[in-house]
């Protein structure tokens, strides 16, 4: 593990290579698994507020999900996630274009309806969180889906946290990003 600021990076997050090619997975990140996207608390009311935006970029099977259950639910852990459309299908927010599976909520973004990206935990797939008191700790989350993704890292040298700097950032500031860049040096 390696120590920056207040949290563990697992060294497969630095070591792994990856970059998504959506063109060969068609974003089955979205539309496959046990439960909906991750979500931290301080992302419950922003998703209430930004889904009339969203709304309009939404399947209607997703629309109808949310209205039925709500912006967010509680998964078989207790933990907050974006709904499914039947349980554990697609992510209720999910939308497709040319066959590849798209976030709603990014492509409100993208067109300037709302300043929130999307929820961090999809923003920094395949790094997972796993929040302590006193620290984060991140793993690599490997999945065979990915495999594409794997690939194309691998071919463009390409590491998780070098392709996941956006996101990084976002969730833990530039210098602990710069922090991180520094450390994996002396690996």
């Amino acid at each position: 593990m390696i120590e920056v600021q207040h949290t563990l990076v697992h060294e497969d997050v630095v070591k792994e290579n990856f970059v998504c090619n959506l063109n060969k997975c068609k974003g089955a990140c979205c539309i496959e698994g046990d439960s909906g996207a991750p979500l931290e608390r301080s992302e419950l009311a922003v998703l209430k507020e930004v889904y009339p935006h969203v709304k309009p970029y939404m399947t209607q099977k997703g629309i109808d999900t949310v209205e039925q259950v709500g912006t967010h639910v509680k998964d078989f852990e207790g933990d907050y996630t974006t709904p499914c459309i039947d349980t554990y299908k697609e992510c209720a927010y999910v939308t497709f274009e040319n066959g590849i599976s798209k976030c709603a909520i990014e492509k409100a973004h993208e067109d300037g309806k709302i300043a929130w990206k999307k929820p961090i935990s999809c923003h920094l797939y395949p790094i997972r969180i796993t929040n302590y008191p006193e620290f984060d700790v991140l793993h690599y989350d490997r999945w065979n889906i990915c495999s594409p993704a794997c690939a194309l890292g691998n071919e463009v040298k390409v590491s998780v946290y070098e392709f996941l700097k956006e996101p990084l950032i976002r969730k833990y500031g530039a210098e602990w990003y710069q922090e991180l860049e520094t450390k994996v040096q002396f690996l």
